[in-house]
């Protein structure tokens, strides 16, 4: 099992989506992130809804989750581009509309700068659509002033449970 020998660590995962049942395709990612070898999940926000940013299409439904896993970062970033992958994602060109869009906001308190992951995510602290759900489950992890700098983009969390 990948990872067994390691500690865990915290994750923040970003789930997106805006085409097809992507309420559906959210729930599905969410059960196949926390069953991913040595994951387990720790919490859930609530759905949101948003208009498109810097791209067009229907609005996104998004979440943040958190996990414990014992995958290193790499590991599970390419864990969730195949769940991506099996969920039909296409990149024809940069902002597309999506079937499902799972980014790793943070990883422990780890800074990661490759070619292939940043973490933190390096657009994560522009979205109202990461921060109000990240600041939901973990609002230690979002500051007053980072809440500010999105109160102008147009979020809205829906009611009810989801996952």
């Amino acid at each position: 099992m990948a990872g067994a020998e390691r500690p865990e660590v915290l994750a923040y995962l970003a789930l997106g989506a805006n085409l097809g049942d992507a309420q559906a395709t959210l729930r599905a990612a969410t059960v196949s992130i926390a069953a991913l070898p040595a994951t387990r999940l720790v919490a859930a926000s609530s759905l949101y809804r948003t208009a498109p940013l810097e791209s067009t299409g229907p609005d996104y439904l998004n979440a943040v989750m958190a996990v414990a896993t014992r995958l290193n970062a790499p590991e599970l970033l390419e864990c969730l581009q195949q769940i991506e992958n099996l969920a039909g994602r296409e990149r024809p060109y940069r902002n597309a509309p999506r079937t499902l869009d799972l980014d790793l906001l943070l990883y422990g308190h780890a800074s990661i700068d490759s070619p292939a992951l940043q973490v933190p995510h390096p657009r994560m602290f522009e979205r109202a659509f990461v921060l109000l759900p990240l600041a939901e489950i973990a609002p230690d992890q979002v500051r007053a002033e980072q809440l500010g700098a999105v109160a102008g983009q147009v979020i809205e969390r829906l009611a009810g449970p989801w996952c």
